[in-house]
């Protein structure tokens, strides 16, 4: 079966269009509450958390409706990071999580993403299972069974406590001055919070959600501001969030930006050296540089490379028995804490190697050199399928062989957009932009 609702990371669309509507939100959940429900397990729940976009509240309640008419129990948790929603389900005993958000996306989308009773986002093969019930449809319980919801009050405070724990023992962040940016987001609340009560002089932005300002010139995607303001504010960091606070870029002292490759390393090596690090391998996928891959070589480290997505990424770990894995994007995976990507855990993590090394931000977020790397987005029409254009499949041919071993072509089609990624690595920067350049302008053509 070809999967027509679910993507790399969930179902994800324009709020109000095909596939992200009140009524197929409702139909997913009815179908997705009847492939949870576990018979002879007596109440069956459900939590639900989203971001601040507007049309959360819809797509809350038409869940919400799906679920209950299966019989299931919501225990709706209101705006939260997705890593929340990851940590309470399993926690809190239910069936099955879901998350309302489309990430780093403009406040015009949303998504739905879901996990498994023990907190992990499902593999492909039970989103699967999932369409084909929205497919076919579902029996509604019956009057008697129909389910329940409720508000839960403290699912914030909750988080709040397991990630201050993820320090070590007695740690705090007394003396350090913070900028925290939360896009706007479902960190809005909560990272200021767990950061002032770690002891940390907090600098916050992006606090202030009206719906539409999700992830607008703020967060991981568009961190200049909080560049700016840690230049202006003198501030030893700053951790710079997405609209569901699972990925993360750190600035330094200086308004320099780390992505999560720059990350990843640091944590790699650190962990390695305390031997903390499972099987000396971290997991990356194969967006993540070059450059990270002869850094973790030259440590005696190994990289595993998956599909874009931090689902296979966790996938990966969790078959592999890893325990540190992520995206250069920012999504940083630390199973030893968390079931999926958390932005504030890494930031914490961050800021916990600054204690320990005495190092500044600036001197521990540079680990290695990067390979020149070149990521182009090229939009497509609905229907059309560039990538399969003779004339696109001749110039990657091309490019490969241009590049030879000195360097490497990525070509994919992003599962949240319609867009193709074209992405090319290469010491030599001139050759690097004619290769690029040369293939998106086929695409293009194709595209047209």
């Amino acid at each position: 079966m070809t999967r027509k609702l679910f993507g790399t990371d969930g179902v994800r669309g324009r709020a109000n269009t095909h596939p992200m509507t009140a009524e197929m939100a409702m139909r997913l959940g009815a179908a997705a509450g009847r492939f949870f429900r576990r018979e002879g397990m007596g109440a069956h729940r459900v939590v639900i958390g989203k971001d601040t976009r507007l049309s959360g509240y819809m797509f809350e309640n038409a869940l919400t409706a799906g679920f209950t008419s299966t019989g299931m129990n919501v225990l709706l948790l209101g705006p939260v990071p997705t890593p929340a929603v990851g940590m309470l389900t399993p926690s809190m005993r239910a069936d099955a999580g879901v998350m309302i958000s489309a990430s780093h996306n403009a406040h015009e989308d949303n998504g739905i993403k879901f996990f498994g009773p023990d907190g992990f986002k499902l593999s492909d093969s039970a989103e699967t299972e999932i369409e084909k019930l929205v497919e076919r449809g579902v029996a509604p319980a019956k009057p008697g069974n129909i389910g329940r919801a409720r508000r839960v009050d403290d699912a914030r405070f909750r988080y709040n406590e397991r990630l201050k724990a993820s320090l070590p023992s007695g740690q705090n962040l007394d003396g350090m001055r913070v900028v925290i940016d939360c896009a706007n987001g479902a960190a809005h609340r909560t990272a200021p919070e767990i950061l002032w009560e770690l002891g940390a002089e907090v600098i916050a932005m992006g606090v202030e959600p009206d719906g539409t300002n999700i992830n607008l010139n703020c967060g991981s995607t568009k961190p200049e501001a909080a560049a700016r303001m840690v230049r202006e504010r003198r501030a030893d960091v700053g951790i710079c969030l997405d609209g569901d606070a699972d990925r993360v870029m750190i600035i330094d002292e200086t308004g320099e930006v780390a992505d999560g490759d720059q990350i990843m390393a640091l944590f790699a090596r650190r962990w390695a050296e305390v031997g903390k690090l499972s099987q000396r391998t971290l997991v990356a996928t194969v967006m993540s540089n070059l450059g990270l891959e002869r850094y973790l070589t030259g440590h005696g480290l190994s990289l595993h490379r998956t599909g874009v997505g931090d689902r296979y990424v966790v996938e990966a770990m969790r078959s592999g028995g890893f325990n540190l894995g992520g995206e250069q994007s920012g999504h940083i995976v630390m199973t030893d804490h968390a079931t999926t990507g958390d932005g504030l855990l890494a930031g914490l993590q961050f800021l916990t190697a600054m204690i320990e090394t005495g190092k500044t931000a600036s001197q521990l977020m540079q680990q290695f050199d990067k390979v020149p790397q070149l990521l182009k987005n090229v939009s497509y029409a609905p229907g059309k399928a560039p990538l399969e254009d003779d004339a696109v499949k001749t110039e990657i041919a091309a490019a490969e062989e241009r590049l030879g071993g000195a360097g490497r072509v990525l070509i994919r089609a992003s599962g949240t957009e319609p867009l193709i990624r074209v992405m090319a690595e290469c010491e030599d920067e001139a050759l690097l932009h004619e290769v690029v350049d040369g293939i998106a302008d086929k695409i293009s053509r194709a595209a047209a």
